[in-house]
Protein backbone atom coordinates (compact mmCIF):
# COMPACT_ATOMS: atom_id res chain seq x y z
CA UNK A 1 0.00 0.00 0.00
CA UNK A 2 1.14 3.23 -1.17
CA UNK A 3 0.87 7.05 0.16
CA UNK A 4 1.95 9.78 -2.30
CA UNK A 5 3.35 6.98 -4.16
CA UNK A 6 5.90 5.99 -1.17
CA UNK A 7 5.45 2.69 0.56
CA UNK A 8 3.73 2.80 3.71
CA UNK A 9 4.66 -0.13 6.77
CA UNK A 10 1.59 -1.55 8.57
CA UNK A 11 2.39 -0.05 12.12
CA UNK A 12 1.21 3.03 12.68
CA UNK A 13 1.21 3.57 16.18
CA UNK A 14 4.02 5.39 18.31
CA UNK A 15 6.01 2.88 19.55
CA UNK A 16 6.85 1.67 15.27
CA UNK A 17 7.63 6.07 15.32
CA UNK A 18 11.23 6.24 13.82
CA UNK A 19 11.89 8.34 16.89
CA UNK A 20 11.68 5.02 18.71
CA UNK A 21 14.27 3.22 17.02
CA UNK A 22 16.58 5.03 15.07
CA UNK A 23 18.63 6.57 17.77
CA UNK A 24 18.85 3.15 19.70
CA UNK A 25 19.21 1.15 16.61
CA UNK A 26 22.21 3.23 15.57
CA UNK A 27 23.82 3.69 19.25
CA UNK A 28 23.50 -0.44 19.56
CA UNK A 29 25.62 -0.52 15.94
CA UNK A 30 28.26 1.22 17.17
CA UNK A 31 28.90 0.08 20.55
CA UNK A 32 30.13 -3.15 19.85
CA UNK A 33 31.85 -2.07 16.81
CA UNK A 34 34.04 0.36 19.22
CA UNK A 35 34.53 -2.65 21.64
CA UNK A 36 36.36 -4.93 18.99
CA UNK A 37 38.37 -2.30 17.95
CA UNK A 38 39.15 -0.19 20.66
CA UNK A 39 38.30 -1.39 23.57
CA UNK A 40 39.72 -4.67 23.00
CA UNK A 41 43.19 -3.13 22.55
CA UNK A 42 42.67 -0.98 25.91
CA UNK A 43 41.25 -4.18 27.89
CA UNK A 44 44.43 -6.28 26.76
CA UNK A 45 47.02 -3.89 27.21
CA UNK A 46 45.72 -3.32 30.51
CA UNK A 47 45.87 -7.07 31.48
CA UNK A 48 49.48 -7.24 30.46
CA UNK A 49 49.20 -9.09 27.02
CA UNK A 50 52.48 -8.00 24.97
CA UNK A 51 51.91 -5.28 21.56
CA UNK A 52 52.87 -8.29 19.23
CA UNK A 53 49.86 -10.29 20.27
CA UNK A 54 47.79 -7.33 20.72
CA UNK A 55 48.14 -5.97 17.09
CA UNK A 56 48.04 -9.49 15.62
CA UNK A 57 44.99 -11.34 16.77
CA UNK A 58 43.01 -8.26 17.68
CA UNK A 59 43.31 -7.07 13.91
CA UNK A 60 42.41 -10.37 12.67
CA UNK A 61 39.05 -9.20 14.35
CA UNK A 62 38.02 -6.71 11.25
CA UNK A 63 37.56 -9.95 9.01
CA UNK A 64 33.65 -10.15 9.61
CA UNK A 65 34.04 -7.27 8.33
CA UNK A 66 35.93 -8.04 5.50
CA UNK A 67 33.92 -11.00 4.07
CA UNK A 68 30.68 -8.77 5.15
CA UNK A 69 29.61 -8.53 1.10
CA UNK A 70 29.97 -12.12 0.49
CA UNK A 71 27.71 -13.48 3.38
CA UNK A 72 25.27 -10.12 3.21
CA UNK A 73 22.47 -11.98 0.70
CA UNK A 74 22.08 -14.81 3.11
CA UNK A 75 21.03 -12.03 5.42
CA UNK A 76 18.25 -11.11 2.68
CA UNK A 77 17.41 -15.32 1.87
CA UNK A 78 16.89 -16.24 5.30
CA UNK A 79 14.92 -14.17 6.90
CA UNK A 80 13.70 -10.39 7.90
CA UNK A 81 16.03 -8.06 8.46
CA UNK A 82 13.73 -7.56 11.65
CA UNK A 83 14.96 -10.62 12.85
CA UNK A 84 18.59 -10.51 12.02
CA UNK A 85 18.43 -7.34 14.39
CA UNK A 86 16.73 -8.99 16.86
CA UNK A 87 19.12 -11.83 16.88
CA UNK A 88 22.25 -9.61 16.12
CA UNK A 89 21.65 -7.85 19.65
CA UNK A 90 20.71 -11.25 21.49
CA UNK A 91 24.07 -12.30 20.39
CA UNK A 92 25.98 -9.44 21.40
CA UNK A 93 24.47 -9.44 24.59
CA UNK A 94 25.52 -12.71 25.41
CA UNK A 95 29.05 -12.46 23.52
CA UNK A 96 29.71 -9.09 26.25
CA UNK A 97 28.07 -11.59 29.21
CA UNK A 98 30.83 -14.55 28.35
CA UNK A 99 33.44 -11.72 28.01
CA UNK A 100 32.54 -10.80 31.48
CA UNK A 101 32.55 -14.46 33.16
CA UNK A 102 35.52 -15.34 31.19
CA UNK A 103 38.00 -12.43 31.77
CA UNK A 104 39.18 -14.09 35.32
CA UNK A 105 39.69 -17.08 33.90
CA UNK A 106 43.47 -18.47 33.64
CA UNK A 107 43.33 -18.63 30.16
CA UNK A 108 41.50 -16.03 29.53
CA UNK A 109 43.53 -14.32 26.36
CA UNK A 110 42.01 -17.24 24.38
CA UNK A 111 38.58 -17.39 25.86
CA UNK A 112 37.95 -13.87 25.75
CA UNK A 113 39.40 -13.75 22.16
CA UNK A 114 36.64 -16.57 20.78
CA UNK A 115 34.17 -14.07 22.59
CA UNK A 116 35.34 -11.09 20.29
CA UNK A 117 35.30 -12.85 17.71
CA UNK A 118 31.40 -13.57 18.26
CA UNK A 119 30.99 -10.21 19.19
CA UNK A 120 32.61 -8.93 15.40
CA UNK A 121 30.82 -11.61 13.76
CA UNK A 122 27.18 -10.87 15.52
CA UNK A 123 28.30 -6.89 14.68
CA UNK A 124 28.93 -6.90 11.39
CA UNK A 125 25.70 -9.24 10.47
CA UNK A 126 24.34 -6.39 12.37
CA UNK A 127 25.39 -3.37 10.34
CA UNK A 128 23.91 -5.46 7.66
CA UNK A 129 20.74 -6.13 8.51
CA UNK A 130 20.34 -2.41 10.44
CA UNK A 131 21.39 -0.19 7.19
CA UNK A 132 18.77 -2.63 4.91
CA UNK A 133 15.84 -2.15 7.12
CA UNK A 134 16.63 1.80 7.33
CA UNK A 135 15.73 1.61 3.77
CA UNK A 136 12.50 -1.07 4.28
CA UNK A 137 11.06 0.68 7.36
CA UNK A 138 11.34 4.40 6.15
CA UNK A 139 10.10 6.20 3.45
CA UNK A 140 12.74 8.28 1.14
CA UNK A 141 11.53 11.75 2.78
CA UNK A 142 11.90 9.91 5.86
CA UNK A 143 15.38 8.32 5.28
CA UNK A 144 16.52 11.74 4.66
CA UNK A 145 15.62 13.40 7.57
CA UNK A 146 16.77 10.83 10.08
CA UNK A 147 20.65 10.21 8.62
CA UNK A 148 21.41 13.39 10.46
CA UNK A 149 20.07 11.49 13.80
CA UNK A 150 21.32 8.40 12.74
CA UNK A 151 25.04 9.66 12.44
CA UNK A 152 25.01 11.35 15.70
CA UNK A 153 23.80 8.70 17.25
CA UNK A 154 26.86 6.21 15.77
CA UNK A 155 29.06 8.85 17.06
CA UNK A 156 27.80 9.36 20.58
CA UNK A 157 27.88 5.47 20.56
CA UNK A 158 31.93 5.86 19.49
CA UNK A 159 32.32 8.78 22.68
CA UNK A 160 30.50 6.26 24.97
CA UNK A 161 33.27 3.48 24.46
CA UNK A 162 36.03 4.92 23.43
CA UNK A 163 35.79 6.93 25.72
CA UNK A 164 33.06 7.18 28.53
CA UNK A 165 33.38 3.01 28.91
CA UNK A 166 37.81 3.45 29.26
CA UNK A 167 36.76 6.16 31.75
CA UNK A 168 34.61 3.82 33.81
CA UNK A 169 37.51 0.94 33.36
CA UNK A 170 40.27 3.24 34.42
CA UNK A 171 38.35 5.22 37.40
CA UNK A 172 37.09 1.25 38.97
CA UNK A 173 40.81 0.08 38.38
CA UNK A 174 42.32 2.50 40.01
CA UNK A 175 39.61 2.41 43.13
CA UNK A 176 40.10 -1.59 43.17
CA UNK A 177 43.56 -2.19 42.09
CA UNK A 178 42.53 -4.92 40.01
CA UNK A 179 41.94 -4.30 35.90
CA UNK A 180 40.19 -7.52 36.15
CA UNK A 181 37.04 -6.69 38.03
CA UNK A 182 37.06 -3.48 35.81
CA UNK A 183 36.42 -5.13 32.66
CA UNK A 184 34.09 -7.54 34.06
CA UNK A 185 31.90 -4.35 35.31
CA UNK A 186 32.38 -3.04 31.82
CA UNK A 187 31.39 -5.75 29.82
CA UNK A 188 29.29 -7.27 32.40
CA UNK A 189 26.99 -3.31 32.15
CA UNK A 190 27.36 -3.74 27.93
CA UNK A 191 25.98 -7.14 28.05
CA UNK A 192 22.80 -5.76 30.17
CA UNK A 193 22.29 -2.75 27.80
CA UNK A 194 22.21 -5.20 24.96
CA UNK A 195 19.37 -7.33 26.35
CA UNK A 196 17.60 -4.58 27.34
CA UNK A 197 17.72 -3.18 23.60
CA UNK A 198 16.79 -6.91 22.12
CA UNK A 199 13.73 -6.52 24.08
CA UNK A 200 13.11 -2.70 23.34
CA UNK A 201 13.49 -3.62 19.35
CA UNK A 202 11.51 -6.52 19.69
CA UNK A 203 8.50 -4.01 20.75
CA UNK A 204 9.11 -1.27 18.89
CA UNK A 205 10.39 -1.79 15.66
CA UNK A 206 8.00 -1.44 12.75
CA UNK A 207 6.98 -5.04 10.74
CA UNK A 208 7.96 -3.11 6.84
CA UNK A 209 5.55 -5.14 4.54
CA UNK A 210 8.48 -5.31 2.22
CA UNK A 211 10.96 -6.78 4.59
CA UNK A 212 10.98 -10.26 4.04
CA UNK A 213 13.51 -13.07 2.73
CA UNK A 214 14.11 -12.72 -0.58
CA UNK A 215 13.46 -15.55 -3.00
CA UNK A 216 16.17 -17.28 -4.21
CA UNK A 217 15.33 -17.69 -8.11
CA UNK A 218 17.65 -19.37 -10.70
CA UNK A 219 18.97 -15.82 -11.53
CA UNK A 220 20.33 -15.11 -8.04
CA UNK A 221 23.29 -17.04 -8.30
CA UNK A 222 24.21 -15.20 -11.53
CA UNK A 223 23.19 -11.87 -10.66
CA UNK A 224 25.92 -12.25 -7.93
CA UNK A 225 28.52 -13.75 -10.20
CA UNK A 226 27.57 -10.57 -12.42
CA UNK A 227 27.79 -7.90 -9.58
CA UNK A 228 31.42 -8.87 -8.51
CA UNK A 229 32.48 -8.68 -12.22
CA UNK A 230 30.78 -5.61 -13.23
CA UNK A 231 33.28 -4.05 -9.97
CA UNK A 232 36.68 -5.97 -10.92
CA UNK A 233 35.73 -5.12 -14.50
CA UNK A 234 36.57 -1.76 -14.14
CA UNK A 235 39.71 -0.71 -16.18
CA UNK A 236 41.23 1.11 -13.82
CA UNK A 237 40.59 -1.61 -11.10
CA UNK A 238 44.46 -2.47 -9.98
CA UNK A 239 44.74 2.12 -9.37
CA UNK A 240 41.17 1.72 -7.73
CA UNK A 241 42.04 -1.33 -5.19
CA UNK A 242 45.43 0.45 -4.83
CA UNK A 243 43.89 2.81 -3.42
CA UNK A 244 41.70 1.75 -0.96
CA UNK A 245 43.94 -0.43 0.30
CA UNK A 246 47.02 1.78 0.99
CA UNK A 247 44.65 4.87 1.85
CA UNK A 248 44.61 3.78 5.87
CA UNK A 249 48.05 1.69 5.47
CA UNK A 250 49.63 4.62 8.28
CA UNK A 251 46.47 4.53 10.14
CA UNK A 252 46.02 0.74 10.25
CA UNK A 253 49.56 0.56 12.15
CA UNK A 254 48.89 3.38 14.47
CA UNK A 255 45.92 2.89 15.46
CA UNK A 256 46.55 -0.16 17.06
CA UNK A 257 49.98 0.85 18.97
CA UNK A 258 48.42 4.78 19.98
CA UNK A 259 46.68 3.30 23.05
CA UNK A 260 49.65 0.91 24.53
CA UNK A 261 52.36 4.13 23.50
CA UNK A 262 50.03 6.30 25.89
CA UNK A 263 49.41 3.69 28.63
CA UNK A 264 53.44 2.20 28.19
CA UNK A 265 55.65 3.71 31.30
CA UNK A 266 58.55 6.37 30.24
CA UNK A 267 61.04 3.11 30.70
CA UNK A 268 59.49 1.57 27.46
CA UNK A 269 59.22 4.76 25.28
CA UNK A 270 55.59 5.29 25.95
CA UNK A 271 53.84 8.58 28.27
CA UNK A 272 52.83 6.57 30.79
CA UNK A 273 49.28 7.73 30.88
CA UNK A 274 46.47 6.00 33.15
CA UNK A 275 43.55 4.48 31.07
CA UNK A 276 41.14 6.99 32.76
CA UNK A 277 43.67 9.75 31.29
CA UNK A 278 43.60 7.58 27.64
CA UNK A 279 39.42 7.42 27.85
CA UNK A 280 39.71 11.38 28.11
CA UNK A 281 42.07 12.30 26.44
CA UNK A 282 42.25 9.91 23.00
CA UNK A 283 38.31 8.49 23.27
CA UNK A 284 36.53 11.45 24.07
CA UNK A 285 38.42 14.81 23.31
CA UNK A 286 39.97 12.62 20.54
CA UNK A 287 36.52 11.46 18.72
CA UNK A 288 35.07 14.89 19.23
CA UNK A 289 37.33 16.34 17.33
CA UNK A 290 37.31 13.38 14.74
CA UNK A 291 33.53 14.25 14.38
CA UNK A 292 33.78 17.89 13.74
CA UNK A 293 36.72 17.31 11.02
CA UNK A 294 34.08 14.60 9.24
CA UNK A 295 31.38 17.39 9.20
CA UNK A 296 33.65 20.10 7.83
CA UNK A 297 35.03 17.69 5.41
CA UNK A 298 31.79 16.57 4.47
CA UNK A 299 30.94 20.34 3.71
CA UNK A 300 33.68 21.29 1.71
CA UNK A 301 33.21 18.74 -0.49
CA UNK A 302 29.20 19.39 -0.72
CA UNK A 303 30.34 23.02 -1.96
CA UNK A 304 33.29 22.50 -4.22
CA UNK A 305 33.39 18.80 -5.56
CA UNK A 306 35.65 15.58 -4.59
CA UNK A 307 37.88 16.37 -7.75
CA UNK A 308 39.19 20.16 -6.12
CA UNK A 309 39.58 18.58 -2.36
CA UNK A 310 40.84 14.59 -2.83
CA UNK A 311 44.56 15.77 -2.85
CA UNK A 312 44.51 18.32 -0.01
CA UNK A 313 42.50 15.73 1.94
CA UNK A 314 44.54 13.01 1.56
CA UNK A 315 47.23 14.71 2.66
CA UNK A 316 45.13 16.21 5.72
CA UNK A 317 44.39 12.64 6.58
CA UNK A 318 48.45 11.67 6.74
CA UNK A 319 50.68 14.81 7.96
CA UNK A 320 48.96 14.96 11.52
CA UNK A 321 50.52 11.80 12.42
CA UNK A 322 53.58 13.83 12.86
CA UNK A 323 51.78 14.71 16.28
CA UNK A 324 52.96 11.25 17.30
CA UNK A 325 56.00 11.68 16.38
CA UNK A 326 55.86 14.74 18.50
CA UNK A 327 54.89 12.77 21.63
CA UNK A 328 56.72 9.86 21.28
CA UNK A 329 60.12 12.55 20.78
CA UNK A 330 59.54 14.88 23.82
CA UNK A 331 57.12 12.73 25.74
CA UNK A 332 55.14 16.12 27.45
CA UNK A 333 53.25 15.07 30.99
CA UNK A 334 50.80 17.64 30.93
CA UNK A 335 47.46 16.18 29.92
CA UNK A 336 46.70 19.46 27.78
CA UNK A 337 49.21 18.84 25.73
CA UNK A 338 48.71 15.11 25.02
CA UNK A 339 45.16 15.95 24.16
CA UNK A 340 45.78 19.19 21.69
CA UNK A 341 48.11 16.78 19.55
CA UNK A 342 45.56 13.81 19.38
CA UNK A 343 42.98 16.71 19.01
CA UNK A 344 44.92 18.20 16.10
CA UNK A 345 45.63 14.69 14.92
CA UNK A 346 41.59 13.26 14.88
CA UNK A 347 40.54 16.38 13.45
CA UNK A 348 43.01 16.10 10.53
CA UNK A 349 41.81 12.53 9.72
CA UNK A 350 38.14 13.13 10.22
CA UNK A 351 38.73 15.87 7.48
CA UNK A 352 39.94 14.24 4.92
CA UNK A 353 38.41 10.47 5.49
CA UNK A 354 35.46 12.00 4.37
CA UNK A 355 37.19 11.90 1.02
CA UNK A 356 37.81 8.25 1.12
CA UNK A 357 34.03 7.88 1.92
CA UNK A 358 33.23 9.90 -1.37
CA UNK A 359 35.61 7.82 -3.28
CA UNK A 360 33.91 4.58 -2.45
CA UNK A 361 30.50 6.16 -3.29
CA UNK A 362 31.81 7.49 -6.91
CA UNK A 363 33.56 3.74 -7.13
CA UNK A 364 29.71 2.28 -6.66
CA UNK A 365 27.30 4.22 -9.13
CA UNK A 366 25.32 1.85 -11.10
CA UNK A 367 22.77 -0.36 -10.92
CA UNK A 368 24.85 -2.44 -8.15
CA UNK A 369 25.80 0.92 -6.24
CA UNK A 370 24.94 -0.93 -2.87
CA UNK A 371 26.74 -4.03 -3.59
CA UNK A 372 29.84 -2.30 -4.81
CA UNK A 373 29.84 -0.12 -1.60
CA UNK A 374 29.76 -2.84 -0.24
CA UNK A 375 32.67 -4.79 -1.67
CA UNK A 376 34.54 -1.05 -1.59
CA UNK A 377 33.89 -1.22 2.46
CA UNK A 378 35.31 -4.84 2.54
CA UNK A 379 38.63 -3.56 0.73
CA UNK A 380 39.06 -0.68 3.18
CA UNK A 381 38.47 -3.32 5.93
CA UNK A 382 41.50 -5.39 4.41
CA UNK A 383 43.42 -2.78 4.35
CA UNK A 384 42.82 -2.11 7.79
CA UNK A 385 43.75 -5.63 9.03
CA UNK A 386 46.35 -7.30 6.96
CA UNK A 387 48.96 -3.93 7.99
CA UNK A 388 47.34 -3.84 11.20
CA UNK A 389 48.44 -7.04 12.25
CA UNK A 390 52.02 -7.03 11.71
CA UNK A 391 51.89 -3.36 13.85
CA UNK A 392 52.97 -4.63 17.34
CA UNK A 393 55.97 -6.73 16.10
CA UNK A 394 57.03 -3.35 13.74
CA UNK A 395 56.68 -0.85 17.22
CA UNK A 396 58.45 -3.65 19.37
CA UNK A 397 61.48 -3.84 16.95
CA UNK A 398 61.64 -0.05 16.02
CA UNK A 399 60.60 0.96 18.95
CA UNK A 400 57.94 4.00 19.30
CA UNK A 401 59.78 7.18 18.18
CA UNK A 402 61.03 5.30 15.05
CA UNK A 403 57.31 3.19 14.72
CA UNK A 404 55.27 7.09 14.24
CA UNK A 405 58.07 7.68 11.93
CA UNK A 406 57.69 4.41 9.85
CA UNK A 407 53.97 5.32 9.97
CA UNK A 408 54.22 8.31 8.05
CA UNK A 409 56.55 6.60 5.49
CA UNK A 410 53.44 4.03 5.19
CA UNK A 411 51.39 7.03 4.21
CA UNK A 412 53.70 7.94 0.86
CA UNK A 413 51.82 5.64 -1.58
CA UNK A 414 48.46 6.69 -0.91
CA UNK A 415 49.28 10.41 -1.65
CA UNK A 416 51.25 8.83 -4.89
CA UNK A 417 48.05 7.11 -5.90
CA UNK A 418 46.21 9.82 -6.07
CA UNK A 419 47.56 12.17 -8.19
CA UNK A 420 47.01 9.12 -10.82
CA UNK A 421 43.21 9.05 -10.03
CA UNK A 422 40.27 10.56 -12.01
CA UNK A 423 37.71 12.54 -10.50
CA UNK A 424 35.11 13.67 -12.24
CA UNK A 425 34.77 17.53 -11.62
CA UNK A 426 31.10 18.37 -10.12
CA UNK A 427 31.49 14.65 -7.97
CA UNK A 428 29.94 15.45 -4.62
CA UNK A 429 29.47 18.87 -5.44
CA UNK A 430 25.91 20.19 -4.65
CA UNK A 431 23.89 21.91 -7.04
CA UNK A 432 24.15 25.73 -6.47
CA UNK A 433 20.56 27.65 -6.26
Amino acid sequence: MTVDGEPRTRATSWSSSPWAWVPSLYFGQGLPYVTVMVLSVVFYKNLGVPNTDIALYTSWLYLPWVIKPLWSPVVDLLATKRIWITLAQGAVGAAFALLALTVPAPAFFRLTLAMFWILAFASATHDIAADGFYLLALTERQQAAFVGLRSVFYRAAMIAGQGGLVLVAGTLTERTGDPRHAWMAVFGALALFFFGLFSWHRVVLPRPEADGPTEAGAGLSAGFLATFKSFFGRRDIALVLGFLLTFRLGEAQAIKMVTPFLLDPAAKGGLGMTTAQVGLAYGTVGTIFLTAGGLLGGYTISRMGLKRWLWPMTVAVHVPNLAFVYLAAFRPGDLATVATAIAIEQFGYGFGFTAYIMFMVMISDGPHKTAHYAIATGFMAMGMMLPGMASGWIQEKLGYLNFFIWVCCATLPSILLTAFLRIHPAFGQREQA
